[in-house]
């Protein structure tokens, strides 16, 4: 009725038997089961400092995913979901999902974009504007190997949504955030050495483009992009 052309249902690992029990009940509707597609999720297990922390359905000691939100926040759980493919098993460590520091990598792609707003409110305030870089100056292998990375985007969200697999998108974020900082650890962006004035201003000008390509990437995740952190 509502026209449809593929259905997708995702569930535990542990449901594995029904999906052949539900392609035949959508054949006996005379629909293609192949447009039934089913992902299975391997179970996720919690991990609190060293230890392994234990639920059980029957005992009703069982964790929701309000309380884990709550604990966590919900910027570390999509991240930490996104992180891995369906078929993957997960330890989810609660301690590191809180942890202020490069460790954790939802602190790690995060961060990486508010050290990009940072430089360009560095280059703002010392009054150094960019719309007229020229980006042909750009020939450092740091720069080229960026803006390589840059220009996948489009191709990352497009093998994620063909392919079912979110996970790319976690995956090319903190490679970004990787490859962020190899640029930084070469390049100095807001340079006052004189006569570095043009550089300076093409190197901007992909400092913002990877700031614009690094939040569609979170948005894209449904996290925040934080500025200042």
């Amino acid at each position: 009725r509502r026209r449809f052309d593929r259905v997708i249902n995702v569930w535990g690992a542990d449901h594995h038997g029904h999906v052949a029990r539900m392609k035949a009940v959508v054949a006996a509707f005379g629909v293609d089961p192949e447009r039934l597609t089913v992902i299975l999720n391997q179970l996720v297990s919690f991990k609190a400092g060293e230890d392994s922390v234990r639920f059980s359905k029957r005992k009703g000691d069982i964790i929701t995913l309000r309380d884990l939100v709550d604990e966590v926040g919900p910027d570390a759980c999509r991240f930490t979901f996104l992180s891995r493919s369906p078929e993957s098993q997960m330890e989810f460590d609660l301690d590191l999902a809180k942890r202020q520091s490069s460790e954790n990598p939802v602190y790690y792609v995060q961060y990486a974009h508010a050290r990009l707003c940072s430089i360009l409110r560095t280059a703002a305030e010392r009054g150094v504007t960019f719309e007229d870089g020229d980006v042909g100056l750009l020939d450092h292998p740091r720069e080229s190997e960026l803006i390589r990375q840059l220009v996948e985007l489009p191709e990352v969200v497009h093998a994620a949504a063909e392919m079912l697999e979110p996970h790319r998108l976690s995956h090319y974020a903190l490679e970004l955030a990787r490859t962020l900082q190899r640029y930084y650890e070469e390049c100095r962006v807001v340079s006052s050495v004189p006569g570095e004035e043009a550089l300076s201003k093409a190197r901007l000008k992909l400092v913002d483009a990877a700031r614009v390509v690094f939040e569609r990437t979170l948005t894209l995740m449904g996290m925040s992009a934080p500025e200042r952190m």
